[in-house]
């Protein structure tokens, strides 16, 4: 699309806008409540009410991941787990209308300072340099060279991303680290860049845990939980990510093992490093304009 015909002040970009201001405010109080002996629980559904609280709705579940975790953690239904002298980052997602902003932050209690400052400052250093026509694997590199700097390695399969209307994982992928080939940002382009450092391996893979789901596709299911769980999800989170604990319908998680069978839904298992590493993350929305970015989820 040419510059000229991106309208920065249509509706849409305003609703981005309005998802990253109620994001920031909410990232900056749910860290506050993070602290030794607070519960998981309790921390993601005063997260999950403030946003609509303040006008918005959760793009997807709060991710609470801790150590060696990186992603795709949120409490289950009767979840007592409560934070301990741990790494753990949050992941909140805002959307208005369908329109989307992500964020995350490391709350250090790990005594581990570092490496929460190396994904923070990594992600500084990519915003510095985000600009039209910036190819996405000289913003993996700038992330990659600030890690590597600080003694840490990326997270080398996981990346940023696009944003879409009611899409939380769009083209462009942006790289954590420097890769060849990549896409070039356009003016009007909404991305979150999400720098991932651990002091593990830096490759994640798929724990047993499952907490979160999004619909795959339509369909019929005779089974009464199963089939009042779809109408929830299709009416209220469509193609976005919810909690088990978000459906209303009893036996929830009967319902989602029914749905997944028949492929209708389709399940987010954690993500985790190496036993015994830790992960940090830092992740901001920015809106590509002519001469820069504006980034949407700051205070």
């Amino acid at each position: 699309m040419a510059e000229s015909e991106v309208d920065l002040e249509s509706e849409k970009y305003e609703k981005h806008r309005e998802a990253g201001a109620i994001l920031a405010q909410v990232r900056e109080e749910a860290a506050e409540r993070v602290e030794v002996g607070a519960s998981h629980l309790e921390v993601a559904e005063w997260a999950e009410d403030r946003i609509r609280e303040l006008g918005g709705q959760p793009a997807f579940p709060v991710n609470i991941s801790v150590d060696e975790e990186a992603a795709h953690a949120t409490p289950s239904i009767d979840d007592e787990t409560t934070f301990g002298e741990e790494m753990i980052n949050l992941d909140i997602g805002v959307h208005v209308d369908g329109w989307l902003a992500d964020t995350a932050i490391t709350v250090d209690l790990s005594g581990t300072p570092e490496l929460a400052e190396a994904s923070e400052q990594a992600l500084e250093a990519a915003l510095e340099i985000v600009e039209p026509g910036v190819g996405t694997g000289e913003i993996g590199a700038e992330i990659e060279d600030v890690i590597d700097g600080y003694g840490y390695n990326p997270v080398v399969n996981l990346t940023g991303h696009g944003l879409g209307h009611w899409e939380q994982h769009t083209s462009p992928n942006i790289p954590n680290r420097a890769v060849s080939q990549g896409t070039t940002l356009e003016v009007g382009d909404v991305v979150a860049i999400e720098p991932f450092a651990t002091d593990g391996g830096g490759k994640v893979t798929e724990g047993a845990s499952e907490e979160i789901f999004s619909l795959e596709r339509e369909g019929t299911i005779r089974n009464r939980q199963a089939r009042e769980a779809l109408e929830q999800i299709t009416d209220e989170f469509r193609t976005l990510p919810f909690a088990t604990r978000w459906l209303e319908t009893d036996r929830p998680e009967m319902a989602l093992r029914r749905l997944k069978r028949n492929d209708i839904v389709h399940s987010y298992p954690v993500l985790k490093e190496d036993d015994d590493s830790l992960v940090s993350q830092k992740e901001h929305t920015l809106i590509i304009t002519e001469d820069g970015c504006e980034v949407t989820t700051e205070r």
